[in-house]
Parts: structure tokens; sequence; C-alpha cells
């Protein structure tokens, strides 16, 4: 019997918040969509730009962006030829290596990037509702989740403490031995 069954859905719980997660993902999906619709992009070039925006230039790479959003290196170089076509981003070729570049935002895609980073807002604010003590939980149970996911090779990039050298659980709990210190499950990237 399969998860989207709702007879199954009824008698197993796992199934229940498979099917949640799934919807949660298609309102994330239709506020990306309404955004790159509102800006002229497609989805994938509005996370590009907004990665970039965000994260250190030595992720801004064909090859961590296709790892990044689980994608063929192909689709993000056809999303980076969009975008510089259009003036969001720049390649600097200041490595050795002239076919490597590092992809920068120019000042039309970081104005973009101003007008989309509130796409999720809308998620965020129903998450801020919930009592603090629930958003702690929530937390994380997803990223044990995601660190799951990670460990089955179905997200390629985790970016939580889970995965790093440097932590480790004990009895106490999370430590981190970068940060020489104990951490509350709020406090797990």
């Amino acid at each position: 019997m399969s998860i989207f069954d709702p007879n199954k859905q009824e008698l197993n719980l796992a199934s229940k918040i498979n099917v949640g997660l799934e919807r949660v993902s298609q309102a994330y999906k239709v506020l990306l969509w309404d955004k790159a619709k509102q800006v002229g992009l497609s989805p994938i070039q509005i996370q590009i730009i907004l990665f970039l925006a965000y994260h250190d230039r030595g992720l801004a790479n064909v090859s961590h962006l296709a790892q990044e959003f689980n994608v063929t290196k192909p689709t993000i170089s056809d999303a980076i030829k969009a975008l510089e076509k259009k003036d969001l981003i720049l390649k600097d070729y200041s490595s050795s290596d002239n076919r490597s570049y590092t992809i920068v935002l120019s000042d039309k895609g970081t104005s973009v990037v101003n007008i989309s980073e509130d796409l999720a807002g809308p998620l965020n604010d129903q998450i801020g509702r919930l009592p603090k003590q629930d958003q702690e939980y929530f937390f994380k149970l997803l990223t044990q989740l995601i660190y799951g996911l990670n460990r089955n090779g179905i997200l390629s990039v985790q970016r939580t403490c889970f995965g790093c050298r440097f932590y480790q659980s004990n009895t106490k709990g999370h430590f981190c031995n970068f940060l020489e210190k104990s951490l509350v499950d709020s406090e797990i990237r």
C-alpha cells in the first residue's frame, strides 16, 4: 500500500508525516514560482541568486551549486548563462585555471535579491506562530531527518552539525570541539 493512500495514512503516522512534508514542499514551490514570475526568473535562478547573496564565495561555482540543488551541472550552467544574459551575475575568472570561475552577483542581481529574499516569509510566519518549545522540537527532528537523508545519499549537501568533524554527541547532549562548548538542540545548525 502506498504512503499516498489515505487508508494507509490513517493507520501509519510516518505516512501522515511524509504526506505533510510533501504539502509543505508544495507550499514552498508555490511561493518560489510566484516570486520567480514576479521578477522574471525561473525557480532555480532565484535559488541561485539567493544562495550567492548569502553564502561564501568559495561555494559560488557550477560544481557546488549542482550539488547544493541536487541537479546536474548542465542545468546549473544553463541557469548561469540565463542569469548572465540578464546582467544579474558576473563570472570572476581570477583563478589560475581560466576555465574555472566564481559566480558573483552584479548590482542588478543584488537588487533582485532584495525583492526576492522574502519569498519564504509566509512559511516563516506560520512556523513563528508555533510555541517556542514546539519550534525547538520541530527543529531537532528536522535536523535529524536532513542528516539521515544525507547519509542515505538522497541529499548531497546537508550543512548540519551532525556531519561536521567537530561535532560530538555524548550522554550530556551535543558538543562542538571547534567552539569548545556544549550545544543545546536549537544551536545545532
